[in-house]
């Protein structure tokens, strides 16, 4: 079966709209949505179909949408229509097998089987084993910056069929709608559609090769590449001429301020830093200093007095960010940070019931119930004193016991992570 005809079979079109039904995700331009897309489909495959086949397929313009990065700058996603999703998707899961038999083992990002997680290990083995000169490559606004004729020219050099090569170069050249105006898109890849992601890895692949072409240690995780090797003189001849290859061969663009050679207390992969444990002899992994203040930034949204919700759903909005957080840095050292977490939330959730409780009478009915004598719960709560000092208080710590906020649902970060730790 010719490589079109596999990408617009029944059984694959039906698999790339379970996945981008379940994904859900916002509405593109046309605004048809992910409920409406099966009717959609049911009534437009054949037409759809047809149209692929005969090249008269044109995507719509994906919709531009800015989200707020860490740093003050944007990241610029391109929301393509739910319809121009299923039909990426479909392509994207003929052509991802392909690929993938090309692929750098030392390739973790936007792959099958393959994780952040994986590339912290591997980074791991590599300081390990002395390579601790950190050639650390950041390639600037990747998706906004590549060359489509670079990018299409290797895909050729694999995909040997027209009709799918013309429709791969309609959705880079498919514009973006920015508040309301088309804009062209001559080169870039727009970063939110499912094809992304594989076509920045066949991109990406080319430096893979050199790099291996080299004999050189290397960890990359979609545009995040670090090289390792063992001196600072190595470290200062390859980021020069890596720099030359991907800006020369490549027509990609080098952030020359984030690029930079580290040793691993400097670095920074995946929200992990590094560190070395005199006791053990090498370095581990924990979360970056800048990951667990956002952590905490997070934790301290969820737990503001002004935020009028029942506790109980506090508590679930709490396990989910806590959950997916630990999860995520499981692999990481990071007992005594979660311990703090831990004693601060519990803190900040008393501060919460204790304003819930409202009034004198309520809060002094509260206590002795919970076990606190009732001239004691008096004295507290005629104190006068304000919220962080009365959720501080021996009185309310005893009453509001970490014992009964575990009852009540409350999360521990440190006893998640206690079940989940991998040691690596």
């Amino acid at each position: 079966m010719e490589l079109l005809e596999r990408i617009l079979s029944n059984q694959n079109m039906n698999e790339a709209y379970l996945r981008v039904y379940k994904n859900k995700g916002a509405s593109g331009v046309d605004g048809i949505t992910v409920k409406e897309l099966k009717q959609y489909l049911k009534e437009n495959k054949d037409e759809l179909r047809e149209r692929i086949r005969t090249r008269k397929y044109q995507p719509q313009a994906a919709l531009r949408v800015e989200i707020p990065k860490d740093n003050g700058k944007v990241r610029k996603l391109g929301i393509p229509t739910v319809v121009d999703r299923v039909v990426q998707q479909a392509i994207h899961q003929v052509l991802s097998p392909i690929f993938e038999k090309q692929f750098s083992e030392f390739s973790y990002g936007f792959r099958p089987k393959r994780s952040c997680e994986m590339a912290i290990i591997k980074s791991l083995e590599f300081l390990n084993d002395g390579y601790d000169w950190i050639v650390d490559i950041d390639l600037e606004r990747f998706f906004d910056t590549v060359h489509h004729d670079k990018l299409m020219r290797i895909i050729s050099n694999t995909i040997d069929d027209g009709d799918v090569i013309s429709l791969i170069r309609k959705f880079l050249a498919s514009g973006v709608m920015v508040k309301g105006k088309y804009e062209e898109t001559p080169i870039g890849t727009p970063q939110g559609g499912n094809l992304s992601p594989l076509l920045s890895n066949i991109m990406l692949n080319e430096l893979d090769k050199e790099l291996e072409s080299r004999g050189l240690q290397f960890v990359r995780y979609a545009d995040d590449a670090l090289i390792f090797v063992k001196s600072e003189k190595a470290a200062n001849r390859v980021m020069e001429s890596i720099v030359k290859f991907i800006v020369k061969k490549l027509g990609l663009i080098v952030n020359a301020e984030k690029s930079k050679i580290s040793r691993p207390k400097d670095l920074k992969f995946l929200g992990f830093g590094f560190y070395y444990d005199p006791k053990n002899k090498k370095f581990q992994a924990k979360p970056h200093l800048t990951s667990i203040q956002k952590f905490k930034r997070n934790l301290r949204k969820l737990t503001k007095r002004s935020w009028s919700v029942p506790l109980d759903y506090r508590i679930l909005k709490l396990k989910q960010v806590i959950t997916g957080w630990v999860n995520y840095f499981r692999i990481a050292n990071m007992k005594s940070a979660l311990a703090e977490i831990d004693m601060k939330l519990r803190s900040r959730i008393r501060v919460i019931i204790w304003k819930q409780w409202k009034v004198a009478k309520k809060q002094i009915k509260s206590l002795v119930q919970l076990g606190i004598p009732e001239e004691e719960a008096k004295g507290l709560t005629y104190c006068r004193k304000g919220y962080r000092y009365i959720a501080l208080s021996k009185v309310v710590q005893r009453a509001i016991s970490n014992k009964r906020l575990k009852q009540r649902g409350l999360p521990s970060a440190l006893e998640h992570y206690l079940k989940v730790h991998t040691v690596i």
